[in-house]
Parts: C-alpha cells; structure tokens; sequence
C-alpha cells in the first residue's frame, strides 16, 4: 500500500448511521479485531477488552440503552447494526499506572481512543462502517453483559455495511488554525 491509498482510507472513514441488514462475515470482523489488537498502548499496557455483541436480541437491548429515548433523537442507528462492539477498560499494567500518576495523564484512556481508531479504519479498508458512541447507560450495558463492576465500558461500536454509499463532506478545521511550528501560536 502506498501513502496514498492509506490517506484514501482516512477520507473514507466516516460515522455511519444508517446500517443495510447485511451480515458482517467472520473474518471482516476477525480483521478488524486484529487490526485493534495490533495498536499501540502506553507502557504496552494494551487495557482493553472487547465485547462483540452479534446475538440479534442482545444486540438489540444493548442498543436500546445507547438511545436518549424517543424525545431525543439520538443513536436510535444503533438497531440497525448488525454487530455492538464493547470496549472494556482494563486495568492497567503497572508502569502505566505509574506513569498516570506521575504525569497526571490518563494513558488508558488514550489507549482505547487508539485502539477505537485502528478497528474504524480496517473497518473502512473491509468496506464496512463504523460509529463510536461514547454515549449510552454504562451502568445496564456492564450488567446486561456481566462485566464486572470494577471495569469501565468506555465505548460501543457499531459495526455493519452502510445503507448508502456516499461520502458527507468532511467539515475540519483549515491546518494553519491546528498547527504550528516550534512554539505554540
């Protein structure tokens, strides 16, 4: 793959919303999976676990509790989806959590961003869409799939064939407005 191609695959990626009912093949998710399980973390620490919800009923309840409910049109996509991807925040290993304290940084949180990342992308790659809530009841969701108090569900992924095809133009800031060079402007 040449720089171009990957750069391709970033304009690509966007939040899908709308999910035809085509199942995800085993091994578009396995790439996706591997793709998350191959990212970086600080210390190597790697504190994450996934939770692939692919039951329909399940799936379906879990979904039920990333909606604001029916005043509130929010995540109400999430049905649609063929597959919910769960990631547990796992504790860290020790020189992560040092250097947490240290630096007053939370590098877990990072991590999940990261790893987020790297499953979306090889999700576009596959030609599947994605979107990552980060908004949904954390306390029904951990119990409806038993994971222990102690973790953190910090975000759910919705994984499936988009309903259409095109691209929404892509709304960023102009790069002189985010970067700058060797002091802070």
């Amino acid at each position: 793959m040449d720089s171009n191609q990957f750069l391709e695959i970033l304009l690509q990626r966007q939040s899908v919303r709308g999910y035809s009912d085509k199942a995800v093949e085993p091994e578009k998710l396995a790439r996706c999976l591997e793709a998350a399980r191959m990212a970086p973390s600080a210390c190597n620490a790697q504190p994450w676990k996934f939770v692939v919800v692919e039951d329909s009923q399940l799936k379906d309840r879990v979904a039920g509790y990333t909606t604001s409910g029916p005043l509130v049109p929010m995540n109400h996509f999430t049905r649609q989806a063929p597959l919910l991807v769960v990631i547990v925040r796992e504790s860290p290993n020790l020189t992560s959590k040092l250097g947490t304290m240290l630096k007053d940084k939370p590098y877990t949180l990072m991590d999940i961003g990261i790893v987020a990342l790297q499953f979306c992308l090889q999700a576009t790659a596959e030609g599947l869409g994605s979107c990552i809530l980060g908004w949904f009841n954390e306390k029904k969701v951990k119990e409806l799939l038993h994971i222990p108090r102690n973790k953190r569900a910090e975000l759910i992924i919705t994984l499936g064939y988009p309903s259409s095809q095109s691209l929404r133009p892509k709304i960023r800031k102009k790069i002189d407005d985010i970067c700058c060079y060797n002091q802070y402007k």
